[in-house]
């Protein structure tokens, strides 16, 4: 299993960020690149404690579909999605938030297991975690550009 911990710092108000890193439709829109769809469940708007959304997209060629649930949830500060059916032995990801003076921290702890034993250590190893991060990068990119471009939104 693979932990990828990623801190993004917003000039934004920690419940503005909070609401922006459950808000569907702004994670589709950071998506754009694999064409990522909420398909069932909450599909639009801000995701609450106990709902899920399945995702539908395309990675490496291939459509994967992923249903992932909001397990605990502490506003402003904290949330949890966890995988309950997908691509993955494994998926678990913290979103935490701290404020920061005038900005607010967001930190992703993002643990993750692939199937097939050996096979998928080693895709883990040789290519996966690069991948994961850098699609954490770009969802938090693009977050923090709508926090800091909309201050209407705090």
């Amino acid at each position: 299993m693979y932990t990828i911990i990623l801190k993004t710092l917003m000039n934004a108000p920690i419940g503005q960020c909070f609401d922006l890193s459950r808000d569907i439709d702004l994670h589709v829109q950071s998506m754009k690149a694999s064409g990522e769809k909420a398909i069932a469940g909450k599909i639009n708007g801000l995701i609450k404690l106990h709902e899920s959304v399945t995702w539908r997209a395309k990675h490496f060629g291939l459509y994967f579909e992923m249903t992932n649930k909001i397990t605990a949830m502490d506003y402003p500060n904290s949330f949890t999605d966890e995988m309950m059916r997908g691509p993955f032995n494994k998926l678990h990801h913290q979103h935490l938030f701290k404020t920061i003076g005038t900005q607010t921290e967001m930190t992703d702890i993002f643990e993750f297991k692939a199937p097939l034993g050996i096979l998928g250590w080693l895709a883990e190893k040789l290519f996966l975690t690069r991948y994961m991060k850098r699609l954490l990068v770009e969802r938090n990119e693009v977050m923090k550009r709508e926090a800091e471009g909309d201050k209407r939104r705090a």
